[in-house]
């Protein structure tokens, strides 16, 4: 009887055990059943908020893919297309070429590129898909070239601009539409060296009947501002053979003179890297850019408005080849805000020259002022000008500009908000250095 008994109870515990097994395992399955939708739902989440995006980015009935985001089909087919190509001989190139009728003048890598252009254009119009890349370029290019004095041995040298040329290039049509052209009287080297004049074919007789820089600038100016480059509403873009146009000649230019630096030359593009980038080839010069797209020079070489025009020459080229020729460098905004407070010959540094990169050409906030107000770029530097913190257009430092002015709407700087916004960012930016200078006299 009593072992009966303890049977029972030992039955019981075990039944007991397994129902509670039974339990748990149950509940482990629930768990992860529910765990699985959770991650389902999150995953569906995600997908939904990415399609409304893409959808969102619908233009015309036309996909437009980020550079992270070549999921269609129809690049797969493009990269089957550029191994063919890859493996292709010059001639064979050239046969491809001339049945579409397109130039074939150029060295293999220049051709090869064109072709796969040509390939890449139709397969992405049949599938109607459009990359960044299609999206970036400028309306209007302004290629421009300049000439400055220069000696035989030119270290330590100060440049002045001698010659101001500007070929406008509209890249809708290829083609260039205008062109201003101007020579400029130098003075702090009046006298041109012999080297000069057989470098450029300028004469001391061209700039000695010519404007100071400063009228000229003024005069290149007014003829942007009559095509509408100067608009806020228009794209377009400085073109240069290399950074040495804007960083070096219109810099020392305008420190030399203590005039402001003009805006629309703190960025442009640079087309020497373009070149090389595009074409998959080593930097190279004006002349050889032109050889190994099967062009010659035309012209006299060194003069401002001939190189110029056949940079422009290389720039429609590179435009039929597919390339973007959106803006690639630029200069710091900090170093330019104080340039006329700078001593012309303090020393001969350059500003710091920074890259543009494609993503930030489809980000608009990196070409605003503010942004390209890089204070960490010029840490240390002795050309940066007076340290007037990371807020330099504030309303406080504004309140001081007005004060020295004696404009009677300001009586303190906790009214300086209320006038703030009746200058525009020109005036704010004449106003400082105005602040600057009688501060420091």
């Amino acid at each position: 009887m009593k072992s009966n008994g303890v049977f029972h109870l030992v039955a019981t515990f075990t039944c007991s055990s397994l129902a509670a097994l039974f339990i748990y395992i149950v509940y482990l399955i629930v768990k992860q059943y529910i765990m699985y939708e959770q991650a389902e739902c999150t995953d569906n989440t995600a997908m939904k908020s990415t399609k409304k995006k893409q959808k969102a980015r619908l233009s015309d009935g036309v996909r437009i893919k980020s550079e992270s985001q070549y999921s269609d089909p129809v690049f797969k087919q493009i990269s089957l297309a550029n191994g063919t190509i890859n493996r292709m001989k010059k001639e064979e190139i050239k046969e491809k070429l001339a049945e579409l009728k397109l130039d074939t003048r150029g060295v293999k890598e220049v051709l090869s590129k064109r072709l796969k252009h040509v390939y890449k254009k139709q397969k992405l119009t049949a599938a109607k898909v459009k990359c960044h890349d299609d999206i970036m370029s400028c309306d209007f290019l302004l290629v421009i070239d300049f000439e400055a004095t220069c000696e035989r041995d030119n270290e330590n040298y100060q440049h002045e601009i001698i010659e101001f040329p500007i070929v406008l290039i509209d890249t809708t049509k290829l083609k260039v539409v205008e062109e201003f052209h101007a020579f400029c009287k130098p003075t702090f080297h009046p006298k041109l060296s012999t080297f000069c004049t057989e470098l450029t074919g300028i004469t001391q007789r061209m700039v000695d009947r010519a404007k100071e820089f400063p009228d000229i600038l003024n005069e290149a100016e007014m003829w942007m501002a009559k095509h509408h480059l100067m608009d806020k509403t228009s794209n377009m873009a400085i073109l240069t053979d290399g950074p040495w146009d804007m960083g070096r000649f219109m810099y020392t230019q305008c420190r030399m003179l203590q005039m402001p630096f003009p805006r629309w030359a703190r960025k442009w593009v640079n087309i020497r890297k373009h070149y090389a980038n595009f074409y998959g080839i080593k930097k190279m010069n004006l002349g050889s850019m032109l050889n190994n797209l099967g062009m010659t020079f035309e012209g006299q070489q060194h003069k401002g408005i001939d190189d110029s025009r056949n940079i422009a020459r290389i720039a429609i080229r590179l435009l039929q080849d597919g390339s973007d020729l959106h803006i690639n460098e630029r200069l710091f905004a900090r170093k330019l805000q104080l340039l006329a407070l700078q001593s012309p010959y303090k020393d001969n540094k350059l500003p710091t020259i920074g890259p543009v990169t494609k993503k930030d050409c489809l980000d608009d906030s990196w070409s605003s002022d503010e942004a390209a107000d890089d204070s960490s770029s010029d840490e240390g530097d002795e050309n940066s000008g007076s340290d007037l913190g990371d807020d330099s257009l504030g309303v406080e430092v504004v309140a001081h500009i007005v004060l020295v002015e004696g404009d009677s709407k300001i009586k303190s700087k906790q009214s300086a908000e209320d006038v703030v916004n009746e200058y525009s960012q020109d005036d704010i930016d004449d106003l400082l250095s105005y602040y600057e200078l009688q501060k420091n006299h």
